[in-house]
């Protein structure tokens, strides 16, 4: 019978998008509102300045990750291009070099000719990616998914604190924003965590550690700078 593990590791590259565009979106929208809000801001601004930084981050996330994402695609093919032509062109040195990355890795120089040679006769191009450049299929970059991903959870995060906004009056706005974020921020990191395999309990009070800091920070500065707002 064939043994079958389930293994966490095919969710990194959508996992940290999501996770870190609904953390970005929490957090930053909720200390823009923050801020505002301890500046005496009115509800109608306060309003619009969440509404705004929701499109801005999200936009803001997308590109970013597009960006950043398609960098990291753009090595790798240029990467996979050079082992391409490198095998094209002296296959038997690029053996002994595979080789000679078994035998660091702890085989007997006898297995891991064996070995390399095994993997050349199948597909010489994945030994070369996993062994020597580290490409794992698993985690390649996939520009894309990450971006919409990414601008997505931001969206969905950022549309916290502007539902609370409206749905808490102005003069306890900033204890619902307050109270908001940080359950918000606390489940979003046990999450994160529960689904990544790590920690509950760290995960959530991590997130929520930053976030109380940001949160701090801004509204602070706004009370520093509390005017009347129209």
């Amino acid at each position: 019978m064939r043994h079958q593990e389930t293994h966490r590791l095919h969710r990194s590259g959508w996992l940290r998008a999501a996770v870190l565009g609904a953390n970005d979106g929490i957090i930053s929208t909720a200390s823009l509102m923050m801020g505002m809000a301890a500046a005496l801001a009115s509800p109608q601004t306060l309003l619009a300045t969440g509404i705004a930084g929701l499109v801005a981050g999200a936009l803001s996330m997308a590109a970013g990750e597009y960006v950043s994402v398609s960098s990291q695609a753009d090595v790798e093919h240029a990467d996979l291009a050079r082992e391409t032509q490198e095998l094209k062109d002296d296959p038997a040195n690029e053996l002994r070099e595979l080789t000679g990355i078994y035998v660091a890795r702890g085989l007997a120089p006898a297995l891991a000719q064996q070995v390399a040679e095994a993997l050349s006769q199948h597909d010489p191009l994945a030994a070369h990616a996993r062994d020597e450049l580290g490409i794992q299929p698993a985690q390649s970059a996939a520009p894309l998914q990450a971006a919409l991903a990414s601008a997505g959870a931001f969206a969905l995060g950022a549309l916290l604190p502007i539902v609370t906004s409206l749905l808490v009056s102005n003069r306890h706005v900033i204890v619902g924003l307050t109270i908001s974020t940080l359950l918000s921020l606390a489940v979003l990191g046990a999450v994160a965590a529960k689904t990544g395999g790590a920690p509950i309990v760290r995960g959530a009070v991590r997130v929520v550690l930053w976030g109380s800091i940001a949160m701090a920070i801004t509204a602070g500065i706004g009370r520093y700078f509390a005017v009347p707002l129209t």
